[in-house]
Parts: C-alpha cells; structure tokens; sequence
C-alpha cells in the first residue's frame, strides 16, 4: 500500500510530499524545508516510520519547492530528478531569492536525472505514471498513482484554484490544457496533492473550479 504525508513549510506555505510503502522505501517530492525546525520535522518524520528515502523529485523548480534540496542530499545521499525543462529555472534560484528578499546558505544540487512525461516512477512496490503538466512553469510534472488514485499536481491545480502563469516560463492556456488533458482525464475520484493549500479530488475541481 503507498502512502503519503504532507508537510507545509516555508514562508510560501509550500506542501512538502512523503510517499512510501510496505517495503519502507520512500521518495520526497518538492522539498520545502527552509528552516532547521522545518528540517527536522521531515528527518524526525522519515526516521520514525524507519523510512528508506531512495528518490528526491521536484514537480517543478520554484524556489518554494526547492529549498529543502541542499538538506535532503547531504542527509541521505540521494540525487535530485526534475524535468530537463526545469534545469534553467533551478539555476535562477539565487537570484531569485534575492529577488525576493529570502536568505539562504548553500547551493542548489546538480540534477542526477531527468524525468519526462509517459515515463513511469518507480520506487519499493510503488508506481507513478509521470504527467506533463507545463503552464504554471516551463516544464512541471505530476505523478498519478492509478493503485490508489491520487496525484501529486505541484502548483498546476489547488483546491478551487490554478497555479499563476505570471512567473517566467508561466503560460494560462498551456495551464488549462494541462489540466483537461492530463489530470481531468484521471477517474473523478482521484485525491490532487496540491503544492498548497489542501487536498481536492478530481470531481470537485470539474464541478466547482471556477477557473474551469
């Protein structure tokens, strides 16, 4: 049975993702662990449930979503996989925090492997079927498990909202057919894990989205 915990961290209030199995493997999607508190709520959390971290993912790479890369690496020696399209926004990652006014130490980790849509995410006895989901940023991935129906969306759908498309890279009809082809395809009852805010289901955001 895959499972999944969320965890909301950082001044953007950023929906950090642990998903595992039986077999205590775990991958940690989207990072956002800015403080050492923050920090160690996700290591007090993996090391309580005796978890296996194997695979750290980033849907896309806003600075929100990336903060807590640095940490996860150093801590248990996993690579960070994104979209090969997200590469130009993590190199931007300084200078956006500064743009921003957000202090931070340390660099931001050289991609070990691009993941594309179509491809499937293996981890322990899980499988996620990787969604292209771009709009919201250049090159933004979900991740749909069809054994126990949910998604993991990043910003690309909230509860009742879209991801904005001002940001670089950002574009509103990419967005809106991302979300018609890709997650509004998947069985109505399938829980969306949101980069914020909480969790919907597919039938509530085709009834009630007014962006849609």
């Amino acid at each position: 049975m895959t499972q999944v915990q969320s965890f909301e961290f950082n001044p953007f209030a950023e929906n950090t993702y642990v998903v595992w199995d039986d077999t205590g493997e775990c991958a940690i999607f989207d990072p956002g662990c800015y403080t050492l508190e923050e920090r160690n709520t996700l290591r007090q959390f993996i090391e309580a449930k005796k978890l296996r971290p194997v695979r750290l993912i980033n849907t896309h790479c806003h600075l929100d979503h990336v903060f807590g890369n640095p940490f996860v690496v150093k801590t248990w020696g996993i690579g960070l996989e994104i979209h090969e399209g997200e590469w130009p926004v993590l190199e931007r990652f300084e200078q956006v925090c500064q743009m921003y006014g957000v202090p931070f130490e340390g660099h931001q980790p050289m991609p070990v492997n691009f993941l594309s849509g179509g491809e499937t995410l293996t981890f322990g006895d899980t499988k996620l079927k990787i969604l292209f989901t771009p709009g919201h940023s250049p090159a933004s991935i979900s991740f749909y498990c069809e054994e126990e129906k949910f998604v993991l969306s990043g910003d690309v759908l909230f509860y009742e909202s879209i991801g904005r498309t001002d940001l670089p890279g950002g574009n509103f009809d990419t967005l809106i057919q991302s979300i018609q082809t890709q997650i509004f395809t998947l069985p109505d009852e399938t829980l969306v894990y949101s980069g914020h805010g909480p969790a919907t289901t597919v039938r509530h955001e085709k009834e009630y989205n007014p962006f849609l």
